[in-house]
């Protein structure tokens, strides 16, 4: 496939650098695949969008505070002070590793001090580069979760920090820990770098009318990498080096999918992750619980096993998101709805507004 296929154009302002406000109220696009009909409606008309017996499937990992801020302890000429910007990807034994990113190159054995949104400063030494990242040893023998949750901030995709950057917005970021986080994330799941931000428009109000009508929940655990949001760089899709993901399954949920929707219902998977997840499961599921690591790249010609319908954000041009969108509505249609949705103003990407994809 042509990466081109997947490009559309977007005025900068359509960028959301703040989410709704109640969660629920964010617009909601509604494609119906089979009609080819585009509709509008808000989040909080789901329970009248979905019906009894299906089922929602979410992802309920947690997003770490892994932006990181810090100086260097020195400079390669000898002077010190530097910024270094990074995003902290995971534990390896008692190093980490992390994204860096500074004005000059960064060296082996430096030292880098992290510095948390209030005094916290937390030093790490630059070990081994791996990649795009380096493995550090931080100066403490806590945990890196507990660390972050003093030491980083809001992992926020880089176009919302521009565009506040560009429109001279100042947010706090407690206000972001609340707003990028879902309102069911497992606190025993921490482990994602973004968030799963089809799962931000939902709140306890609107699942409890889920409940009423009848459409079930279950969630699964996939751990969102820095990678998911990544433009694609080639020109054929199928070139692409996918990023993997960590995910599991307990077994209550696993007997849940296994028995698929009561009375004729759909599966709807709240968002592009828990699409990943769930189309990255083997044909025959186990009675037990299951783990593993996907790399699934899902593009226009795969055949769903799974999932029927999809809650989605509006996703960046030329990305992998945006090929899983175009393999369940089509190109066509796929384009008309990016189309419609410009025209017609929607909000965009992480903050923005969503789309509903039915059968």
């Amino acid at each position: 496939m042509n990466v081109d296929l997947l490009d559309y154009a977007l005025p900068p302002e359509l960028i959301a650098t703040t989410p709704a406000q109640p969660r629920d109220t964010a617009r909601l696009l509604v494609v119906r695949c089979e009609r080819g009909t585009i509709s509008h409606a808000r989040v909080l008309d789901l329970p009248n969008l979905l019906k009894s017996g299906d089922l929602l499937v979410r992802n309920d990992t947690s997003v770490l505070a892994a932006r990181l801020v810090g100086r260097r302890a020195r400079t390669v000429d000898g002077q010190g002070g530097g910024r270094v910007d990074g995003l902290y990807l995971k534990s390896i034994g008692a190093d980490w590793l992390v994204m860096l990113g500074a004005s000059r190159r960064l060296l082996v054995g430096e030292r880098i001090e992290l510095q948390g949104p209030g005094q916290s400063i937390v030093g790490v030494e630059l070990r081994e580069q791996r990649g795009r990242a380096w493995r550090v040893h931080p100066d403490c023998e806590d945990s890196a979760s507990s660390v972050l949750e003093s030491l980083g901030r809001t992992p926020l995709p880089p176009y919302i920090l521009k565009a506040r950057i560009r429109r001279g917005e100042t947010i706090d970021d407690a206000d972001d820990r609340k707003w990028y986080q879902t309102t069911f994330a497992n606190p025993e799941q921490y482990g994602s770098v973004a968030a799963p931000t089809a799962g931000l428009h939902l709140t306890p109000t609107l699942r409890g009318q889920f409940r009423d009508r009848g459409i079930a929940e279950a969630a699964v655990t996939l751990h969102v990498g820095e990678g998911t949001f990544r433009p694609v760089s080639v020109s054929r899709l199928e070139d692409h080096d996918m990023h993997a993901e960590t995910w599991s399954v307990d077994a209550g949920v696993m007997e849940t999918l296994r028995a698929g929707p009561a009375g004729g219902g759909r599966l709807v998977a709240l968002g592009t992750t828990t699409t990943r997840l769930l189309e990255s499961l083997p044909a025959e599921l186990p009675s037990g619980p299951m783990a593993g690591s996907t790399d699934l790249l899902i593009a226009p010609g795969w055949n769903f096993r799974r999932v029927d319908g999809l809650l989605t954000n509006f996703h960046l041009p030329r990305s992998t998101l945006l090929a899983l969108v175009a393999a369940m509505t089509g190109v066509d249609l796929m384009h008309e709805a990016y189309r419609v949705a410009v025209d017609a103003r929607y909000r965009f990407y992480s903050y923005g507004d969503a789309m509903l994809i039915l059968p």
